[in-house]
């Protein structure tokens, strides 16, 4: 019973027309990715609106940091979710049984050296940013809470990551739905009648990371599927956890990599003052729901390709980069466009202060209206990724993006100190480095048809 409940979530990503599938695994990828989000949201509106300013620019000051150090970590959860997808896609049960237990194990280890990371860390690295005197102790304050939450983040990411290479991007959905409401809820007890301010938005989202984190590895454990976790032998096979690590931890060191530049964008951000600080945070955090509406694809991308390329399907590998890239510039373009028309609603929801949404306005335009360019860049590093290729993507996204913008922000902003100029470094990474990797993948791909003669195969 339970195997052919398991089976009715899985996609069939090697055989049939590929469109519908793709949709059908990015629709519930999309809205939990949303979910997600609103975690953070509800955090940010919440002491917004009922804790003041300097409480909102203190949430908001800890996500680039965040972000600095935990994507390292998230990255090997992309190892997984391609080895995974590969060796579900090539019929290999018992390779992709020691994968799972690997992963899963593999999360636990990483999540717990974060709460260390993120407790010894948060005060140097903020004060070393620049954060003002009047928010780094909130901001200090909630990111050493946020960290104790680590393992359970690590745990949901894991698991939902083999999940989604098996095609599975429904039960991640409801699993973050349950949490949402409890962190939402959460939220306004503690921060509206327990006034407890930062402390209570970071609590409320630990306690929504472990729920999340517990109903993904009990859909694992529960399973009679091939993917099924087995508690009691799990353990971390050497060979799979370098090959993760292989795959995984390029994608996380450009991870983190861009997310230094993004330090130093949100340090010259903090230059300008706690009210841009503060509608620099509601803009990002708008902007965050076009992302992941795009980002869906890059994930459709890693597991799609994934597993055609382990069933040695190349052609549809191809036909996978085509259908994404077209999806991904229509929802970007009608995403970031719709968010920037209603940005001076939507930003009203954080701040009640004029010059708070108009400083949130300024990075909507620069950042929402040509965000498409992101998410085409971001299709094309999933594809490759999904290929086996983790080098790569690696260094053109960080020559072409991260270099790119520290090198603007240490030349051009120096000589133009406007936060215009600033943002303008986003969308002209964005497109030189999707037009690099797109040449890369134009010489892989025909590179691999003519070796493994594929050309007939569909």
């Amino acid at each position: 019973m339970e195997k052919n409940a398991s089976k009715k979530y899985e996609i069939d990503m090697c055989n049939g027309p590929l469109l519908g599938k793709i949709l059908i695994f990015y629709v519930p990828l999309m809205l939990s990715g949303i979910l997600q989000l609103m975690f953070n949201a509800a955090d940010i509106v919440v002491v917004g609106r009922f804790a003041g300013n300097d409480a909102l620019a203190a949430v908001g000051s800890t996500s680039s940091l965040t972000n600095l150090i935990v994507n390292l970590f998230i990255g090997l959860s992309v190892g997984a979710n391609v080895l995974v997808a590969r060796f579900y896609g090539a019929g290999q049960k018992g390779e992709l049984k020691e994968m799972v237990q690997t992963a899963v194990a593999t999360s636990v280890v990483c999540g717990t050296i974060l709460v260390l990371v993120g407790f010894f860390v948060s005060r140097p690295a903020l004060g070393w940013m620049g954060t003002p005197e009047n928010v780094i102790g909130h901001s200090v304050l909630y990111m050493r809470i946020y960290f104790v939450g680590m393992p359970f983040m690590m745990a949901y990411n894991f698991g939902s990551a083999v999940l989604r290479a098996v095609g599975d991007t429904r039960r991640p959905l409801y699993y973050l739905l349950i949490a949402g409401v409890v962190n939402v809820v959460l939220n306004l007890i503690f921060v509206i009648v327990f006034s407890m301010g930062v402390a209570g938005v970071a609590i409320a989202t630990v306690v929504s990371q472990a729920i999340s984190a517990a109903l993904v590895l009990r859909c694992l454990v529960c399973t009679d599927s091939v993917y099924r976790l087995e508690l009691a032998g799990m353990r971390i096979a050497p060979d799979k956890l370098a090959k993760m690590f292989q795959i995984g931890m390029p994608a996380g060191l450009q991870g983190a990599l861009f997310s230094i530049s993004n330090v130093l964008i949100q340090s010259s951000v903090n230059s300008f003052g706690s009210t841009a600080m503060a509608g620099n945070t509601a803009a990002a955090n708008l902007e965050s729901f076009v992302y992941t509406g795009m980002n869906a694809f890059h994930q459709a991308a890693i597991s799609f390709s994934g597993q055609n390329y382990g069933a040695q399907k190349f052609r549809r590998v191809g036909k996978v980069a085509l259908i994404c890239q077209v999806a991904v510039v229509v929802v970007g373009l009608a995403m970031g466009n719709v968010f920037y028309l209603l940005g001076g609603h939507l930003l009203k929801l954080y701040s009640t202060d004029p010059e708070v949404i108009r400083y949130g306005i300024l990075r909507m335009l620069y950042i929402c209206v040509p965000y498409f360019l992101c998410g085409m860049m971001d299709v094309m590093v999933g594809i490759l990724r999904g290929m086996g290729y983790a080098i790569m993507p690696m260094l053109v996204s960080l020559t072409g993006a991260c270099l790119l913008r520290v090198v603007w922000i240490y030349t051009v902003f120096q000589q133009y100190r406007s936060l215009e100029c600033l943002y303008l470094s986003y969308p002209i990474s964005w497109g030189l480095t999707f037009l690099v990797h797109l040449a890369c993948f134009g010489v892989v791909y025909h590179k691999l048809l003519r070796s493994r003669g594929q050309h007939s195969k569909a």
